[in-house]
């Protein structure tokens, strides 16, 4: 509250004082950017690591359908 009445009474001081809020606010939203952009590389890795596995999961179950199918012929 003493800053405040401060600033109150002299314009250096609460200019001043307003420089340092913004900077410091300045300096809190650049960390919230940077972890916001290492969590938007994380999705992105996991969502391609997602979609290779389910392409690999499917061919599997394709290959296997196949491998089902020409048995079935072939015991015809």
């Amino acid at each position: 509250m003493e800053t405040i009445a401060v600033e109150k009474e002299n314009l250096a001081a609460h200019v001043d004082l307003c420089a340092h809020r913004y900077d410091a606010l300045d300096k809190r939203l650049s960390a919230v950017e940077e972890k916001i952009s290492t969590l938007q590389k994380t999705v992105e890795k996991s969502h391609s690591d997602t979609i290779r596995v389910l392409v690999g999961t499917a061919g599997t179950v394709l290959v296997g359908f196949m491998g089902l199918i020409v048995t079935i012929f072939t015991k015809l």
